[in-house]
């Protein structure tokens, strides 16, 4: 039995493969390498170049290297960018997980794991949000994740598959051993982009909108280590082998720190005193939004191992000095960010 780790070359998904190694799985990842590097896929894994709607391909693969669950990270992943290309997000959110999904029951593959986001909630306030809150997603990158949800939830209902349906909240940090970490260019991730003008690979960075209802006036966000929410995905496929039922859960760490907060952590731990400029707001962004996670503790005996920010902070600094020197690519003096 093998893996599919669909988007395994990207940020979260290269640490997925590394997690699923070292417990030993075989893994096999589809990537069509667009914002992902062969470079970070972990060398024990298959490598498969290709798009996650190839019907023919998925079949393939499946009978080939008998997977018996499917991890799917790919898709697209910024909110701005999703508010002004609709579309493109319905069709490589939404469609293209359909044909996953389809391609899962047709190779009566009996387990599947889903990538979703808290963006399926909208604007909340600052109040810790659990599962069975009213999902209103303000953007397309939300609700294209919300209808894939609800596939799943049909799916399962229809045929033997039980799925696990995770909502991130703010993805960040790095593999503590540096093996991978968040690489893409002109990344919009907002810990990410700090830590690149602290390197001096940027100019300067924004920050959007000072004027919401926080404490400092900057968004407010709960930022989990990219580590911690893999050891999530890994617990989910355990608990799902041994036939639990299917669940959606937060993954979080159900407190949050402000754009201006996370600014401080990488200036204070970089030792550097980069230039920050203060813009409007972005549509799309929401004031604040913090997990309620008790859900995918008490499920899948999930404990946090990096719960705090100048630990994520940390090891996303260090993997940028060795990204640097990797000469991988060379970014724009400035970027928009995703927070």
């Amino acid at each position: 039995m093998a893996v599919l780790v669909t988007g395994g070359a990207g940020y979260i998904g290269s640490h997925m493969v590394w997690e699923l190694l070292d417990d030993g799985e075989d893994v096999v990842v589809l990537d069509h390498l667009s914002t992902g590097y062969e470079w970070a896929v972990a060398p024990e894994a298959v490598l498969v170049e290709g798009d996650v709607a190839d019907k023919d391909l998925l079949a393939r693969l499946i009978g080939e290297h008998d997977i018996d669950a499917i991890i799917h990270f790919a898709g697209s992943v910024v909110v701005p960018e999703s508010v002004a290309d609709p579309l493109g997000y319905y069709e490589n959110n939404t469609s293209k997980s359909r044909t996953l999904i389809e391609s899962a029951v047709r190779g009566n593959v009996p387990h599947f794991i889903f990538s979703s986001t808290a963006a399926v909630y909208g604007g909340t306030g600052k109040e810790p949000v659990s599962e069975d809150m009213a999902k209103d997603p303000e953007s397309p990158y939300g609700r294209s994740k919300l209808m894939t949800e609800w596939m799943l939830r049909d799916t399962a209902a229809a045929h033997p598959l039980t799925f696990t349906a995770l909502r991130y909240f703010n993805v960040a940090g790095a593999d503590p051993k540096a093996r991978t970490g968040q690489s893409t260019p002109g990344a919009t991730h907002l810990i990410k982009v700090a830590c690149e003008t602290a390197l001096g690979k940027r100019e300067k960075m924004s920050v959007f909108g000072t004027d919401y209802d926080t404490a400092d006036g900057t968004c407010v966000r709960d930022f989990i280590h990219v580590s911690d929410l893999v050891a999530a995905h890994r617990l989910a496929l355990k608990r799902l082998r041994s036939g639990a039922d299917s669940i959606i859960a937060n993954c979080g760490y159900g407190h949050g720190y402000s754009v201006l907060d996370v600014i401080d952590s990488v200036k204070r731990l970089s030792g550097v005193d980069f230039k920050v400029e203060l813009a409007g707001r972005r549509p799309g962004d929401t004031a604040a939004i913090v997990a309620n996670a008790s859900l995918a503790r008490a499920e899948l005996g999930w404990q946090p191992n990096y719960d705090d920010l100048d630990t994520i902070v940390g090891h996303a600094l260090a993997w940028e000095t060795t990204l640097g020197r990797r000469n991988a690519f060379t970014p724009a003096p400035t970027a928009a960010m995703t927070v």
